[in-house]
């Protein structure tokens, strides 16, 4: 399966009336934040919040007669049953998506709003997708795969080929690589239209699948692990787009846990943009410190993603706090003595952290009944602020344990 230039200009002129040309603006905040003049392509955007539509698209428009009248389906947890739900709905053709017992409810319930026919089974996309196979032998559906097919990956491209007309200058293109599919046509539009122009891949090193397929020489499985880049979370990348992106990349970066939850945090912050994990993970590139050779340089970011779950927003961003050192918490041991409090709490004033949670624990805080152990969480300015008000409270004779 062999997608080329030519496959991918035809798929922009094909779904140019149905998807959108999302914006690629440059973004003063984080061009100053990274120390490279940074561009973000914003496919967070697009009506159902991906870049997935413009594969689903342009594979449902090249279905057969016979296929259309029939219907389509496809395992999907989120933004591939949100795209083929929405594009379905608007050429006319019946949509059922196998979705993992444990989707996302706003993603299930978007997919239903948007006239899908959504079947949940078993807590993993492999057995979505064993049952989404029984459908197309059964029923006869067509199966439109999320990242492994032709005419996806033709569609992706399309962001390749905008990036090139809206940032002319661009030194180099970060992509998201899960499946690859994404990664696979813009990367195949890029180099075959400029291809001085570094493409760059990044995946969470939860689920290393790309690395572990350049390593092998061949798509591979890697064990599932949760990610805060769920829509990266695929332990094995399609065989096609691997054939067309394994010599068009010019590197790889695996981002972690904490830097994909500070990229959240940093485009809420200084972009005023609320993106899921996987949109995030091309700034984390950037953050990681891994790319040091772009300073300087004109960067776009690929924000292909926004819809995070609303449920596990809050967590993320705390958990980007504590990543940044902007919150802390820690115990310290006090006289339960009258004045035992306010002198610890005065003591912290001094540093100028700000308290948001104080709990007492007199049960397990040693034999000694006149000493309480505090369990604090405050707020700080960064890393060098948490650590000077550690240091604080200890110059004031406080055990502190971090």
């Amino acid at each position: 399966m062999c997608v080329t230039l030519a496959d991918i200009e035809a798929a922009r002129r094909r779904i140019a009336d149905h998807v959108y040309c999302s914006p690629c603006p440059e973004s003063l905040a984080l061009s100053d934040m990274t120390g490279s003049r940074i561009f973000c392509k914003l496919d967070n955007l697009q009506r159902t919040g991906s870049f997935k539509e413009r594969g689903a698209c342009n594979a449902l428009m090249q279905l057969p007669a016979g296929a259309r009248k029939r219907g389509v389906t496809a395992a999907s947890a989120g933004n591939h049953a949100l795209a083929l739900a929405y594009h379905g709905r608007q050429l006319g053709i019946a949509v059922t998506v196998v979705m993992p017992t444990n989707a996302p409810l706003i993603k299930v319930a978007t997919c239903r709003r948007m006239g899908a026919t959504i079947v949940q089974q078993g807590d993993s996309f492999a057995a979505a997708r064993e049952l989404a196979d029984r459908l197309v032998t059964e029923r006869g559906l067509a199966y439109i795969h999320g990242f492994d097919d032709p005419h996806i990956i033709a569609g992706q491209g399309t962001v390749g080929l905008e990036i090139l007309e809206q940032v002319p200058n661009a030194d180099a293109v970060i992509v998201a690589a899960g499946g690859a599919g994404l990664l696979a046509g813009t990367a195949t539009a890029i180099k075959a239209v400029r291809p001085g122009v570094k493409v760059i891949a990044v995946e969470p090193a939860a689920m290393p699948s790309l690395s572990a397929a350049l390593k092998a020489g061949q798509p591979v499985t890697v064990p599932p692990c949760p990610t805060l880049a769920d829509g990266l979370a695929v332990g094995r990348v399609g065989a096609a787009a691997f054939t067309l992106a394994k010599d068009r990349i010019d590197k790889l970066v695996t981002v972690d846990e904490a830097t994909i939850a500070l990229a959240i945090l940093r485009m809420i912050e200084r972009e005023k943009t609320v993106v899921e994990g996987a949109g995030a993970a091309t700034l984390a590139a950037l953050m990681s410190g891994q790319l040091e050779e772009l300073r300087g340089k004109n960067v776009v970011l690929v924000i292909g993603g926004g819809n995070i779950d609303p449920t596990v927003l809050g967590r993320i961003i705390e958990y980007g706090l504590v990543a940044d050192g902007r919150l802390c918490r820690f115990t310290a041991m006090i006289s339960d003595r009258p004045g035992g409090l306010a002198k610890f709490t005065s003591a912290l004033a001094t540093t100028g952290a700000s308290v948001k949670e104080v709990l007492h624990d007199r049960a397990f805080a040693g034999p000694d009944v006149s000493m309480v152990r505090l369990s604090c969480v405050v707020e700080t300015h960064d890393h060098a602020h948490r650590d000077a008000m550690l240091r604080g409270l200890r110059d004031n004779g406080f055990v502190v344990t971090v």
